[in-house]
């Protein structure tokens, strides 16, 4: 919570200073009212020792859903919209909602619109958000924009952890894996190297290629996280270069299993995105940009921005979607279905519903598909490794015998 340094005069007639924590400049003079004080002077403090550390805060899918249906609901209760906000400012649970809240609140009640004071915290209000709401300003209907708002995000959250589901199932697995069979050659299967040595008996091929396999691993284990690291920090710098990341997207986009649930994904993801705006109101070239900058695959930002390109020269929406490889059939001939009809923002909600149950029925297959085949590979590379160990020791035995 923000700190305030003050200065006034108490009903006594002494001076007082000292400092107030308030979420605004106007509780805190509020605050200081009640306990008497006159105000000469208040000043905030922006020093980061009485600053609130925000940087790791942020609103969660789920909050940002519930917040919305709340202030529509507000709103269509009759309530004010600088009330509302007050309202849904006190009851949140989330600091960085709070203190937005409160800004936000402070401003509208000094002439500014909302959309305009939440265009100045993108970190809460993304543009997608601002622009929504500003058609919603002029068209009059704010209640229905934010209920709109708050399925558009609910859909969106719903088919983002779909996607996060189906990957992170084998992914989680994968590395489950990988950590056993580096535990198993760098640590057990050594301890019985020796053993065979002191015997002095010819090791059989798999056994010798294993023992082999464990030596490498207990000297260089270190490359295996070092490997990791890279891979993790090209990922990164690919995501925060522009042209890097085209590539990256591309190649995802390619992967033979999860490729595909990628790229339906985004498509549910920009038809979303773009019938929500489109049914607001949003000017269509508004619109695309917006869609362009949210979808989050550089490859079908790509198009979007010739699709925009198009449209500037007065030509269609579809020409550079029918000419990618990225739109399947089905996309490109209900969008121009949508524009020769001009029901476009119907046209592109019912691509995105398709899509988005496409999205839902090909995780539940991946999980499916995914789960015997990783437990056998599994089960295969521990068994070779068992085999390798287990056969040189009945042999043992038997000479022993």
């Amino acid at each position: 919570m923000p700190m305030y340094q003050y200065r006034g005069r108490s009903r006594e007639g002494n001076e007082k200073t000292g400092k107030i924590k308030a979420n605004t400049e106007r509780e805190a003079r509020e605050a200081l009212k009640r306990k008497g004080i006159a105000i000469f002077e208040l000043n905030h403090l922006d020093s980061l020792l009485y600053k609130e550390i925000t940087l790791f805060q942020r609103i969660k899918s789920k909050e940002l859903v519930v917040f919305l249906r709340q202030f529509s609901t507000l709103l269509k209760a009759g309530i004010s919209l600088v009330n509302s906000i007050q309202l849904l400012a006190e009851q949140s649970t989330n600091k960085l909602l709070k203190q937005t809240l409160l800004e936000v609140e402070e401003e509208i009640r000094e002439g500014v619109s909302f959309s305009e004071a939440a265009e100045k915290h993108r970190k809460v209000f993304p543009p997608l958000f601002t622009n929504m709401v500003k058609a919603g300003e002029a068209g009059g209907n704010m209640d229905e924009v934010l209920e709109r708002l708050a399925d558009y995000y609910e859909k969106q959250h719903r088919t983002k952890q779909k996607v996060i589901s189906a990957i992170s199932y084998p992914t989680v697995v994968g590395i489950v894996s990988i950590g056993v069979v580096i535990f198993l050659l760098s640590v057990v299967v050594p301890t019985f190297a020796g053993m065979f040595t002191s015997f002095g008996a010819d090791l059989p091929p798999l056994t010798a290629f294993v023992l082999s396999a464990g030596n490498f691993m207990q000297r260089f284990f270190w490359l295996f996280f070092l490997i990791n690291g890279l891979v993790a920090g090209g990922i990164w710098y690919a995501k925060q270069n522009k042209k890097y990341k085209y590539y990256l997207d591309y190649a995802l986009i390619k992967l033979p299993i999860f490729g595909p649930v990628l790229q339906k994904a985004a498509i549910a993801r920009m038809s979303r995105t773009w019938s929500s705006l489109f049914e607001t109101s949003v000017p269509v070239l508004q619109a695309t940009s917006i869609v362009e900058k949210v979808v989050g695959n550089e490859v079908l930002a790509k198009v979007i921005r010739d699709a925009r390109k198009s449209l500037e020269r007065g030509e269609s929406i579809a020409s550079p979607m029918e000419e990618h490889w990225f739109f399947p059939p089905l996309v490109t001939q209900m969008v121009v279905v949508g524009e020769k009809t001009g029901s476009l923002d119907q046209m592109l909600g019912k691509i995105a519903d398709f899509y988005e149950a496409e999205v839902d029925e090909a995780t539940e297959r991946l999980k499916t598909m995914l789960e015997p085949i990783l437990i056998v590979v599994l089960a295969a590379v521990v068994g070779v490794i068992v085999a390798a160990i287990a056969i040189p020791m009945f042999e043992i035995f038997d000479t022993i015998g």
